[in-house]
């Protein structure tokens, strides 16, 4: 059944966050004393199972390692982990401000592909995060996108229907499969032309509904181990 509610779900990196810190799949390959090229094949392919909560950040780095027939340690392991996590950390400013102005005007959710120890270093580093109505990291929910269970989360996590939700990314993939569960989807290239397609989206620039699904202070927190 339609309803009055509209949701702004937003991607994480390359929407609200800047790229990768320049440089530091150098830094991480230099570290396992690997080419950079080999190195960063290693990264992604051995990523998703980690997006996905389905492996710690010492199985993923072991894995890493392995790829590259390096030796494993403790040291090593760690020191690549933080070196990951910082190099993810950057945010963009003005989206930020965008993501919290649409608060009046929408509910703001985040769906992000991210594992769960960069989440928790992220919870404590962005405050803004726990304003908004839910947040779902990948590596919290067992389920990475285009993975349609990440999505169908947050439909169920937020008791909303899937055309309730204008879902951003700057990944085609994401966007096809969140449209194929029924979302509006946005592909991200700029602030300016995601804001010229949420003014048409949203119905009139009115406050957003008030009661039941005015504030959801769970759902800044729920989501994150659920």
């Amino acid at each position: 059944m339609p309803t009055d509610r509209r949701i702004v779900l937003f991607d994480l990196f390359g929407v609200i966050t800047r790229p990768q810190r320049p440089g530091a799949l150098g830094r991480m390959a230099a570290r396992c004393h690997a080419p950079t090229d080999a190195f960063t094949t290693a990264y992604w392919a051995c990523r998703p199972p980690y997006d996905a909560g389905r492996q710690s950040a010492r199985e993923y780095w072991t894995a890493v390692l392995r790829w590259l027939s390096r030796s494993v340690d403790a040291d090593t392991v760690e020191e690549l982990r933080l070196t990951d996590i910082d190099s993810w950390s950057r945010v963009d400013d003005r989206m930020v401000a965008y993501a919290r102005s649409l608060r009046g005007v929408a509910e703001v959710a985040l769906l992000s592909n991210i594992p769960s120890d960069h989440a928790d270093a992220f919870l404590a580093a962005q405050p803004w995060l726990h304003e908004l109505d839910h947040v779902a990291f990948s590596g919290k929910i067992g389920a990475a996108k285009p993975d349609p269970a990440a999505f169908r989360h947050c439909v169920v996590a937020m008791e909303a229907a899937p055309d309730d939700f204008l879902f951003v990314d700057d990944r085609e993939e994401n966007v096809r499969a969140a449209q194929a569960m029924g979302m509006s989807g946005h592909v991200f290239t700029g602030r300016d032309g995601l804001a010229a397609v949420v003014d048409t989206w949203l119905p009139t620039r009115h406050p957003r509904p008030q009661g039941k699904y005015a504030r959801r202070p769970s759902g800044a927190r729920g989501g994150l181990g659920e």
